[in-house]
């Protein structure tokens, strides 16, 4: 069972890890080139399409199956618990930092976007690099114990 939730984590964990550097190396850098209004409405429309059931299992599998594979009492559990330790940092980013500001920009539609965008993009843009290397760690590490 052990080896079973030992590859749930790092599939979920490295999935997880694409899509956010995938976010940081494409995607936000193809947005910065849009007008103010343009990226304000994309940026809305991600971060009401992200959060659904994909993503969701994604979410809590990074946390979920690295926490499971500890109960199993695994002889290389200090490198699982430094990859979980690792995606509970990423995930405490996303919660503190990321959903704060896009509730914010969605708040903020129909006002001023270039307001908007000026109070979200920066700021955004760093606690998504935070978040993104946190969880490419935790993949790094994760793959490591399953080694």
């Amino acid at each position: 069972m052990s080896s079973v939730l030992m590859m749930a984590a790092v599939l979920t964990t490295g999935l997880y890890a694409g899509l956010l550097l995938t976010f940081l190396i494409a995607v936000m850098p193809g947005l910065a080139a849009l007008p103010d209004e343009h990226f304000a409405a994309a940026m809305r429309r991600f971060n009401e399409s992200v959060p659904g059931p994909v993503f969701l299992v994604l979410f809590a599998g990074v946390a979920g199956f690295p926490a499971a594979v500890l109960a199993t009492g695994t002889p290389r559990w200090p490198v699982v618990l430094a990859g979980l330790l690792c995606a509970v940092a990423g995930h405490l980013v996303t919660v503190v930092g990321n959903i704060p500001l896009n509730k914010a920009l969605a708040e903020a539609e129909g006002g001023d976007d270039t307001a908007a965008r000026a109070a979200f993009e920066s700021r955004w843009n760093t606690l998504h690099q935070a978040r993104t290397a946190f969880s490419l760690a935790a993949f790094t590490l994760l793959t490591l114990a399953a080694l």
